[in-house]
């Protein structure tokens, strides 16, 4: 039974001996010259504007949620297109489905004014 999980259970020794080994080197060998520049907040190459407890509009998490819903449909497109050959017709149907249900959910928050940012 060891021997059936034993690949298993090297390859998370390496993967942990690998992160544990970085941070480790990475502490000896890395630069320690602290100054206000380094440990200043870093946004984008542009200095910080205003605080970091500032309150962020709801819109940016409509927006945000709409991305990341369409942008995991858009996802499932890969391993089908992979197998379309083999699928058939059936497979043609099913995601002609998936796509309308994908782009009435598209229309519906174009129409409710959630991809537009103000």
């Amino acid at each position: 039974m060891l021997d059936i999980y034993l690949p298993i259970l090297v390859l998370i020794g390496i993967a942990v001996a690998f992160a544990i080994g970085s941070v480790v080197f990475s502490g000896l060998i890395g630069m320690k010259k602290p100054s206000a520049v380094k440990l200043s907040p870093y946004e984008c190459g542009l200095p910080p504007v205003g605080s970091a407890r500032e309150r962020v509009s709801v819109k940016f998490y409509l927006v945000a949620v709409a991305f990341i819903v369409f942008d995991i449909e858009v996802v499932f497109l890969y391993p089908w297109a992979v197998v379309f050959k083999t699928l058939g017709w059936y497979g043609a149907a099913v995601m002609g489905v998936f796509l309308f249900v994908l782009i009435i959910g598209f229309i519906y928050d174009w129409k409710k004014g959630a991809l537009e940012w103000e």
